[in-house]
């Protein structure tokens, strides 16, 4: 490999929001023209906590939307290999061998396996969620990724892909690269309801291809600082999810810090800051939705990106697999008893 390569990706399950913009997507659009960009359709991992035969119809449906997106956001079609995880099976049979290298309860201590189950309403911990760890490190490793960009939460998976890698490479043979983790800036993003992560399931998202009305509905909605009943009473700006949201959307540093200080000074009101974010979002979000636009306007153009990508995505795992079986031992395993059984069959025409 001549360009490092990065892996990264979402589960198909809707379309992408703010939160996923900066947990992530900034991160991809930014790396991206960097490094060798394989983007994968996490469809095995959504089944972890979404599994019904509704959850799985709508994986096509939902893929074409998250590759939009991503696309929308400034991702380069050219410079990017999406592929649907489930059609590559090679990486289920890399994490059969992978989960022999890690134990249950260092799983256990991944923090995040447990606030998916609780999301999810599990009441107990099922199997893959359990190993999803796991099958991300085959995930990462199938194209020998060296880069991963994630938010906060997902820090600790890729630590246990670094912990697999270094595993198998002492007790096999130097086969996988130990990929590092580019942590996003900003970590995660408040819903708009100011009290959890942005999340489409929790109902408190802000898509990213929202029109203009939705996104002022939204806004104007948002949770402020619940101590303030009058516009002449000084606010908090610190952790006020309206703030917070300006911080990062709003390109007006001035504006920003204007709204700051009359805010905590009591000379301003919360429409009036509303109104501004909203303002300020829709101007971050108009260049991505004149780009899904112009994307949505070729029919077909993401379906054959994606069976594309994923048809150069399983040629590189076939040959990663290979790479692992030989390492390990295990196709000499085969041929040793393919020789014997041959020379048994032939000792036998031979008799007779």
């Amino acid at each position: 490999m001549s360009v490092a390569r990065m892996l990264t990706g979402d589960r198909p399950t809707g379309r992408l929001h703010l939160g996923h913009y900066v947990g992530s997507i900034a991160n991809r659009v930014r790396l991206h023209q960097r490094y060798e960009s394989f983007f994968i359709i996490a469809d095995l991992h959504m089944l972890t906590t979404r599994n019904t035969r509704e959850d799985i119809a709508a994986v096509s449906r939902n893929a074409r939307e998250m590759v939009t997106d991503v696309l929308a956001a400034g991702v380069d079609p050219a410079r990017a290999t999406f592929y649907l995880q489930s059609a590559i099976p090679e990486v289920g049979d890399l994490n059969t061998l992978l989960q022999n290298l890690v134990t249950v309860p260092r799983l256990e201590r991944v923090p995040s396996l447990k606030d998916m189950a609780r999301a999810a309403g599990k009441e107990e911990m099922p199997y893959g969620l359990l190993g999803y760890p796991v099958l991300q490190a085959a995930d990462i490793l199938c194209v020998k990724g060296q880069v991963v960009p994630v938010g906060k939460d997902n820090a600790a998976h890729v630590e246990v892909t670094r912990e697999i890698a270094r595993r198998f490479n002492h007790l096999y043979g130097e086969v996988f690269p130990v990929p590092e983790t580019i942590v996003a800036e900003t970590p995660s993003l408040v819903g708009t309801d100011g009290q959890r992560k942005m999340s489409k399931s929790l109902g408190n998202a802000i898509s990213l291809s929202a029109d203009a009305a939705t996104v002022r509905r939204a806004v104007m909605g948002m949770y402020t600082d619940p101590n303030r009943v009058r516009a002449d009473v000084p606010g908090t700006v610190e952790g006020n999810p309206v703030f917070v949201y300006h911080d990062v959307f709003n390109a007006d540093r001035a504006q920003v810090a204007d709204l700051k200080e009359r805010y905590r000074a009591g000379r301003v009101g919360d429409v009036e800051v509303k109104e501004q974010l909203a303002e300020a979002l829709n101007r971050f979000l108009d260049p991505i939705r004149e780009r899904r636009a112009r994307i949505e306007a070729e029919p077909g153009l993401v379906d054959q990106l994606i069976v594309d990508g994923t048809e150069r995505t399983r040629a590189e795992v076939r040959r990663t697999l290979a790479e692992v079986r030989r390492a390990m031992g295990l196709t000499g395993a085969y041929q040793q008893v393919r020789r014997r059984a041959e020379r048994a069959r032939r000792a036998a025409g031979t008799r007779t």
